[in-house]
Protein backbone atom coordinates (compact mmCIF):
# COMPACT_ATOMS: atom_id res chain seq x y z
CA UNK A 1 0.00 0.00 0.00
CA UNK A 2 2.37 2.37 1.12
CA UNK A 3 6.13 2.60 2.83
CA UNK A 4 7.24 5.03 5.77
CA UNK A 5 10.68 6.06 6.56
CA UNK A 6 10.78 5.97 10.49
CA UNK A 7 12.29 9.25 10.79
CA UNK A 8 14.16 9.14 14.87
CA UNK A 9 15.02 6.39 16.63
CA UNK A 10 13.15 5.00 19.30
CA UNK A 11 10.25 5.57 18.04
CA UNK A 12 7.62 2.59 18.13
CA UNK A 13 4.53 1.90 15.91
CA UNK A 14 2.20 2.60 18.60
CA UNK A 15 3.55 6.21 18.95
CA UNK A 16 4.08 6.73 15.63
CA UNK A 17 0.34 6.27 15.22
CA UNK A 18 -1.11 7.81 18.40
CA UNK A 19 1.55 10.21 18.97
CA UNK A 20 2.56 11.26 15.70
CA UNK A 21 -0.59 10.37 13.58
CA UNK A 22 -2.75 10.90 16.13
CA UNK A 23 -5.17 8.65 14.52
CA UNK A 24 -8.50 7.61 16.02
CA UNK A 25 -8.37 4.80 18.53
CA UNK A 26 -11.36 2.50 15.88
CA UNK A 27 -8.76 2.65 13.00
CA UNK A 28 -5.46 1.89 15.47
CA UNK A 29 -7.43 -0.87 16.33
CA UNK A 30 -8.21 -2.03 12.96
CA UNK A 31 -4.24 -1.76 11.59
CA UNK A 32 -3.18 -3.87 14.81
CA UNK A 33 -6.29 -6.40 14.26
CA UNK A 34 -5.21 -6.70 10.38
CA UNK A 35 -1.34 -7.06 11.18
CA UNK A 36 -1.13 -3.84 9.05
CA UNK A 37 2.28 -3.04 9.70
CA UNK A 38 5.20 -4.90 8.49
CA UNK A 39 8.91 -4.30 7.52
CA UNK A 40 9.66 -4.87 3.99
CA UNK A 41 10.53 -8.61 4.14
CA UNK A 42 7.13 -9.04 5.53
CA UNK A 43 7.75 -9.67 8.90
CA UNK A 44 5.05 -8.35 10.94
CA UNK A 45 6.45 -4.83 13.24
CA UNK A 46 5.93 -5.40 17.24
CA UNK A 47 4.09 -2.02 17.63
CA UNK A 48 6.47 -1.42 20.88
CA UNK A 49 9.50 -2.42 19.90
CA UNK A 50 11.92 0.57 19.32
CA UNK A 51 12.90 1.31 15.63
CA UNK A 52 15.91 2.95 14.41
CA UNK A 53 16.30 5.87 12.24
CA UNK A 54 15.58 5.03 8.98
CA UNK A 55 14.17 1.69 9.18
CA UNK A 56 11.85 1.53 6.55
CA UNK A 57 8.56 -0.24 7.26
CA UNK A 58 4.91 -0.84 5.35
CA UNK A 59 1.50 -0.65 5.42
CA UNK A 60 -0.94 -2.80 3.56
CA UNK A 61 -4.89 -3.26 4.85
CA UNK A 62 -7.82 -3.76 2.76
CA UNK A 63 -8.47 -0.05 0.56
CA UNK A 64 -12.60 0.99 0.74
CA UNK A 65 -13.40 2.19 -2.63
CA UNK A 66 -14.97 5.91 -3.01
CA UNK A 67 -18.17 6.45 -4.92
CA UNK A 68 -17.64 8.95 -7.12
CA UNK A 69 -18.42 7.78 -10.46
CA UNK A 70 -15.44 8.31 -13.02
CA UNK A 71 -15.30 10.09 -16.12
CA UNK A 72 -13.84 9.31 -18.89
CA UNK A 73 -11.13 10.76 -19.11
CA UNK A 74 -9.78 12.83 -16.03
CA UNK A 75 -9.49 16.92 -17.37
CA UNK A 76 -8.52 18.53 -14.36
CA UNK A 77 -4.68 19.54 -14.03
CA UNK A 78 -2.68 17.46 -11.41
CA UNK A 79 -0.36 19.73 -10.13
CA UNK A 80 1.39 17.37 -6.91
CA UNK A 81 0.99 13.65 -6.33
CA UNK A 82 2.64 11.01 -4.27
CA UNK A 83 1.72 7.87 -2.41
CA UNK A 84 -0.66 9.85 0.10
CA UNK A 85 -2.35 12.35 -1.87
CA UNK A 86 -2.52 14.71 -4.78
CA UNK A 87 -3.17 17.76 -5.04
CA UNK A 88 -5.35 19.57 -8.40
CA UNK A 89 -6.54 22.92 -9.78
CA UNK A 90 -10.25 22.60 -9.96
CA UNK A 91 -11.74 24.68 -12.65
CA UNK A 92 -14.24 27.72 -11.89
CA UNK A 93 -17.86 26.72 -12.28
CA UNK A 94 -16.82 23.55 -11.50
CA UNK A 95 -18.23 21.60 -8.15
CA UNK A 96 -15.92 20.29 -5.59
CA UNK A 97 -17.75 17.12 -4.85
CA UNK A 98 -20.99 15.67 -6.29
CA UNK A 99 -24.24 16.89 -4.78
CA UNK A 100 -26.29 14.17 -5.91
CA UNK A 101 -26.18 10.70 -8.53
CA UNK A 102 -26.72 12.98 -11.44
CA UNK A 103 -24.01 15.01 -10.45
CA UNK A 104 -21.02 13.67 -12.36
CA UNK A 105 -18.66 15.79 -13.65
CA UNK A 106 -17.74 17.70 -10.58
CA UNK A 107 -13.54 17.74 -9.21
CA UNK A 108 -13.80 14.70 -7.55
CA UNK A 109 -15.61 12.79 -10.51
CA UNK A 110 -12.39 14.02 -13.02
CA UNK A 111 -10.03 12.97 -9.78
CA UNK A 112 -11.25 9.39 -9.43
CA UNK A 113 -10.55 8.81 -13.81
CA UNK A 114 -7.15 9.96 -13.22
CA UNK A 115 -7.19 7.41 -9.71
CA UNK A 116 -8.84 4.08 -11.79
CA UNK A 117 -6.46 5.05 -14.65
CA UNK A 118 -3.62 4.23 -12.14
CA UNK A 119 -5.13 1.67 -10.65
CA UNK A 120 -6.77 2.46 -7.52
CA UNK A 121 -10.27 3.03 -5.82
CA UNK A 122 -10.01 5.04 -2.94
CA UNK A 123 -10.07 9.50 -3.05
CA UNK A 124 -11.50 11.73 -0.86
CA UNK A 125 -11.22 15.78 -0.72
CA UNK A 126 -9.24 17.01 2.16
CA UNK A 127 -11.38 20.38 2.21
CA UNK A 128 -13.42 22.29 -0.58
CA UNK A 129 -13.57 24.79 -2.85
CA UNK A 130 -16.86 26.99 -3.84
CA UNK A 131 -18.12 26.28 -7.37
CA UNK A 132 -17.27 29.70 -8.40
CA UNK A 133 -13.80 29.64 -6.86
CA UNK A 134 -10.57 28.26 -8.74
CA UNK A 135 -7.38 26.79 -7.57
CA UNK A 136 -5.93 23.92 -5.19
CA UNK A 137 -7.35 21.20 -3.72
CA UNK A 138 -6.13 18.21 -1.50
CA UNK A 139 -7.05 15.03 -1.73
CA UNK A 140 -6.20 11.90 -0.06
CA UNK A 141 -5.81 8.67 -1.45
CA UNK A 142 -6.05 6.47 1.27
CA UNK A 143 -8.02 6.39 4.91
CA UNK A 144 -5.20 7.17 7.15
CA UNK A 145 -3.74 9.97 5.25
CA UNK A 146 -7.45 11.10 5.05
CA UNK A 147 -7.70 10.86 8.73
CA UNK A 148 -4.26 13.08 9.55
CA UNK A 149 -5.01 15.28 6.59
CA UNK A 150 -8.53 16.39 7.88
CA UNK A 151 -6.83 16.69 11.52
CA UNK A 152 -4.58 18.42 9.97
CA UNK A 153 -7.02 21.28 8.77
CA UNK A 154 -9.03 20.99 11.87
CA UNK A 155 -5.58 22.57 13.51
CA UNK A 156 -4.65 24.78 10.91
CA UNK A 157 -1.84 23.30 9.88
CA UNK A 158 -2.28 23.42 6.27
CA UNK A 159 -1.71 26.84 4.83
CA UNK A 160 -4.62 27.60 2.05
CA UNK A 161 -3.77 31.11 0.44
CA UNK A 162 -6.00 32.90 -1.71
CA UNK A 163 -6.22 35.94 -4.26
CA UNK A 164 -8.72 38.30 -4.96
CA UNK A 165 -9.61 41.54 -6.71
CA UNK A 166 -11.68 43.44 -4.16
CA UNK A 167 -13.74 46.41 -4.63
CA UNK A 168 -12.18 50.35 -3.16
CA UNK A 169 -8.82 50.47 -1.52
CA UNK A 170 -8.73 48.72 2.10
CA UNK A 171 -6.89 51.50 4.21
CA UNK A 172 -4.25 49.15 6.03
CA UNK A 173 -1.62 46.94 3.98
CA UNK A 174 -3.08 44.02 6.01
CA UNK A 175 -5.27 42.74 8.82
CA UNK A 176 -7.09 40.05 10.30
CA UNK A 177 -11.28 39.58 10.23
CA UNK A 178 -12.66 37.74 13.15
CA UNK A 179 -16.41 37.61 12.77
CA UNK A 180 -18.93 34.16 13.18
CA UNK A 181 -20.43 33.35 9.92
CA UNK A 182 -24.19 31.83 9.86
CA UNK A 183 -27.20 31.13 6.78
CA UNK A 184 -28.72 34.34 6.06
CA UNK A 185 -32.33 33.24 6.78
CA UNK A 186 -34.03 35.20 3.98
CA UNK A 187 -31.95 33.61 1.40
CA UNK A 188 -31.06 29.55 0.54
CA UNK A 189 -26.99 30.10 0.11
CA UNK A 190 -26.20 32.92 1.44
CA UNK A 191 -24.23 33.60 4.38
CA UNK A 192 -23.64 36.22 6.79
CA UNK A 193 -21.89 37.48 9.79
CA UNK A 194 -23.96 36.66 12.91
CA UNK A 195 -23.63 36.14 16.62
CA UNK A 196 -24.88 32.71 16.42
CA UNK A 197 -22.72 31.93 13.48
CA UNK A 198 -19.57 29.81 13.49
CA UNK A 199 -16.39 31.00 14.38
CA UNK A 200 -14.14 32.37 11.40
CA UNK A 201 -11.26 33.99 10.59
CA UNK A 202 -9.53 35.14 7.81
CA UNK A 203 -6.36 36.94 7.19
CA UNK A 204 -5.55 39.38 4.91
CA UNK A 205 -2.88 41.26 2.97
CA UNK A 206 -3.01 44.13 0.12
CA UNK A 207 -0.60 43.07 -2.48
CA UNK A 208 -1.66 45.38 -5.85
CA UNK A 209 -3.26 48.42 -5.33
CA UNK A 210 -5.27 49.90 -8.23
CA UNK A 211 -7.68 53.25 -8.70
CA UNK A 212 -11.00 51.59 -8.00
CA UNK A 213 -9.73 48.42 -6.39
CA UNK A 214 -6.75 46.15 -4.92
CA UNK A 215 -5.54 42.78 -5.24
CA UNK A 216 -5.55 41.29 -1.86
CA UNK A 217 -3.92 37.59 -0.12
CA UNK A 218 -6.17 35.76 1.64
CA UNK A 219 -5.42 32.88 4.46
CA UNK A 220 -8.06 30.96 5.75
CA UNK A 221 -7.70 30.20 9.65
CA UNK A 222 -10.84 28.75 9.07
CA UNK A 223 -13.04 27.31 6.60
CA UNK A 224 -16.74 28.22 6.50
CA UNK A 225 -19.14 28.78 3.51
CA UNK A 226 -18.79 31.54 1.57
CA UNK A 227 -15.89 32.86 3.88
CA UNK A 228 -13.83 35.22 2.15
CA UNK A 229 -16.47 36.19 0.33
CA UNK A 230 -18.68 37.34 3.50
CA UNK A 231 -15.61 38.78 5.49
CA UNK A 232 -14.56 40.97 2.63
CA UNK A 233 -18.46 42.06 2.19
CA UNK A 234 -18.51 43.07 6.05
CA UNK A 235 -15.52 45.20 5.93
CA UNK A 236 -16.91 47.29 2.49
CA UNK A 237 -14.35 45.29 0.02
CA UNK A 238 -16.62 42.72 -1.61
CA UNK A 239 -14.95 40.80 -4.04
CA UNK A 240 -14.97 42.35 -7.45
CA UNK A 241 -18.09 41.15 -9.63
CA UNK A 242 -19.44 39.20 -6.19
CA UNK A 243 -23.22 40.62 -6.57
CA UNK A 244 -24.37 37.95 -4.25
CA UNK A 245 -22.44 40.11 -1.55
CA UNK A 246 -23.67 43.10 -2.80
CA UNK A 247 -20.41 44.05 -5.42
CA UNK A 248 -21.23 45.91 -8.27
CA UNK A 249 -21.77 43.33 -11.27
CA UNK A 250 -18.94 43.41 -14.01
CA UNK A 251 -18.94 42.40 -17.85
CA UNK A 252 -18.66 38.97 -17.13
CA UNK A 253 -21.44 38.51 -14.59
CA UNK A 254 -18.90 36.95 -12.03
CA UNK A 255 -16.43 36.88 -9.44
CA UNK A 256 -12.90 35.82 -9.42
CA UNK A 257 -11.43 33.58 -5.96
CA UNK A 258 -8.29 31.96 -6.82
CA UNK A 259 -6.97 29.56 -4.47
CA UNK A 260 -3.15 30.32 -5.38
CA UNK A 261 -1.07 28.10 -2.86
CA UNK A 262 -1.31 25.12 -0.08
CA UNK A 263 1.65 24.82 2.03
CA UNK A 264 1.90 21.93 4.63
CA UNK A 265 4.40 19.72 6.31
CA UNK A 266 3.82 16.06 4.83
CA UNK A 267 3.17 14.55 7.42
CA UNK A 268 4.02 10.73 5.77
CA UNK A 269 7.29 12.26 3.77
CA UNK A 270 8.69 14.85 6.59
CA UNK A 271 9.23 16.99 4.19
CA UNK A 272 7.74 20.88 3.44
CA UNK A 273 5.20 20.72 0.48
CA UNK A 274 4.39 23.92 -1.07
CA UNK A 275 2.27 24.15 -4.23
CA UNK A 276 1.25 27.24 -6.27
CA UNK A 277 -1.51 27.10 -8.96
CA UNK A 278 -0.17 29.63 -11.99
Amino acid sequence: MFKYIIPQSNLTVEQLLRTKWRLGKKLVHELRMAKAVTYEDGTVVVWNDKLEAGTIIQFTFEMPTSNYIPTDICEVKICYEDDHCLIVSKPKGMATHPNDEHDTDTCMNHVMAHIKANGGDYAEHVHRLDRGTKGLLLVAKHPIAKSVFDRMIEEKSIIRMYSAEVQGNIRQESGTINAPIGKDRHHATRRVVSKSGQHAITHFEVVKRFKNTCIVHLILETGRTHQIRVHMAHIGHPIVGDTMYNARKTASGDYELHAIQLEFEHPFLNEKIIVKDE
